[in-house]
């Protein structure tokens, strides 16, 4: 077996190397050394069933090898040229894209990172609208660059000392912590109607966009309610500006749609993608209606976007996604895992709410008061973590435990997961 230096020699590594905003996980973290479909393996030669998917990445599974044998062939024959020659892969896989995502979304713009697709998106309904406004939600996450970091409403990842102005927020949908002291249904709304009274009064009257994600991952897992999305577009559309929807998180078959928002029977303008899309590839897209993506015509290359082997992995993620029924077994498999949360909920009172789509599930841990409880999340999840579970952990107060797994995971891993989690609450007395 190889020798690996094992976690303690990382952390030493890490604490003399690497800048110290980046954390990690757990009071005992492993070292990661092998994947294999929803399995990973430790240092040590541990296996876990992997419940996170590296934060919605690993959509088709670790290592799937109908995906990375289709990446070794082009790394073995043509790795890098940049976009601005032309190679097959990237336009085939803009082709591709123009076919499933929703309505007459056409035109992509490949780039690396989800960062970088929602600056490009930005960028580009500022170019088509003429205006330097934008709206966002409260608690979302679009980035770490200057005006996406600006655009996040989640003050822990604001660390930017100098936001960019002419950035107004929105009540998000929280409907578990209604932000505006409501109950859905009789609130009609009040969260997606608060955005007309900001266009009316904090912005010129004509922003460029709104940016919003479909369900806000870092948030914890915050759903919007049947209708939500609509009735932004009606807002929206009155004020002569765009929606630009932020699928990074919930894209590629993750909420049992290829697209999140497509649950909601809304068309963006403007749509960002990355993640799940290259399956541990480094790659993201925007993409936009033909009308909106023509108004881009200065030079805007992006040295690593598009290249031969991102684009091929989007391809043969695709390609997997449709021939493995993927969106089938996200709803199948989802449904499995909230019906089993919630009677684990009907015993542990630690489990406030339990919310999502498909295989993107949030379960909120609170005190008897509501009030969050990140303690006891954390001693969860190391404890699933030392049973051989990796589970997520998300939410402005970081006590929401999130499910998203991926999407190749069966009925029998969802039974173990849940009967692991039944134990750990009966044994930590939640």
């Amino acid at each position: 077996m190889k020798k690996y230096i094992g976690p303690d020699a990382i952390l030493e590594k890490k604490k003399n190397y690497i800048m110290p905003c980046l954390s990690h996980f757990y009071q005992k973290p492993k070292e990661f050394v092998k994947g294999s479909m929803q399995y990973l393996y430790d240092s040590d030669g541990k296996k876990y069933l992997d419940c996170f998917a590296g934060v919605s990445v690993i959509n088709c599974g670790h290592c799937n090898p109908e995906i990375t044998d289709k990446i070794c062939a082009q790394v073995k024959e043509l790795q890098h040229v940049c976009n601005i020659y032309l190679t097959e892969p990237f336009v085939n896989l803009a082709e591709r894209l123009a076919a499933v995502t929703p309505g007459n979304l056409q035109k992509s713009f490949f780039c690396s990172t989800g960062t970088e697709a929602n600056e490009g998106s930005l960028l580009l309904a500022s170019i088509y609208t003429g205006s330097s406004e934008y709206l966002a939600l409260r608690s979302g996450l679009h980035g770490r660059t200057k005006l996406a970091m600006s655009l996040t409403g989640i003050g822990m990842w604001r660390t930017d000392p100098n936001p960019v102005g002419g950035i107004s927020f929105a009540p998000n949908a929280y409907c578990y912590r209604c932000p505006l002291g409501k109950q859905y249904p009789e609130c009609d709304l009040a969260c997606a109607n608060a955005v007309e009274d900001i266009i009316k009064t904090s912005t010129s009257g004509r922003p460029a966009a709104l940016i919003a994600e479909t369900i806000q991952g870092n948030a914890g897992i915050i759903t919007p309610p049947p209708g939500y999305f609509q009735r932004l577009r009606e807002i929206l559309d009155a004020a002569h500006t765009l929606l630009i929807i932020d699928e990074v998180q919930t894209g590629f078959a993750r909420t049992g749609k290829m697209f999140a928002i497509e649950n909601y029977g809304v068309v963006p303008d403007i749509m960002s993608m990355a993640k799940a899309l290259g399956n541990g590839v480094p790659i993201s897209a925007f993409i936009a209606t033909a009308k909106i993506a023509d108004t881009y015509t200065k030079p805007g290359a992006s040295t690593l976007g598009g290249n031969p082997v991102s684009s091929t992995a989007g391809l043969a993620v695709l390609d997997y996604i449709r021939e493995h029924h993927l969106m089938e077994n996200a709803q199948e498999r989802g449904q499995q895992l909230v019906d089993g949360l919630k009677q684990l909920q009907q015993k542990h009172p630690v489990i406030g709410d339990i919310r999502g789509l498909g295989l993107m599930r949030g379960a909120e841990f609170v005190h008897a008061d509501k009030s969050p409880a990140p303690e006891m999340l954390d001693a969860v999840l190391e404890s699933m973590k030392d049973r051989g579970f990796i589970i997520g952990k998300n939410g402005v107060a970081r006590n929401v435990m999130a499910f998203q797994p991926p999407l190749i995971i069966t009925a029998a891993d969802i039974d173990q997961v849940l009967n692991a989690l039944e134990l750990v609450l009966t044994q930590q007395h939640l």
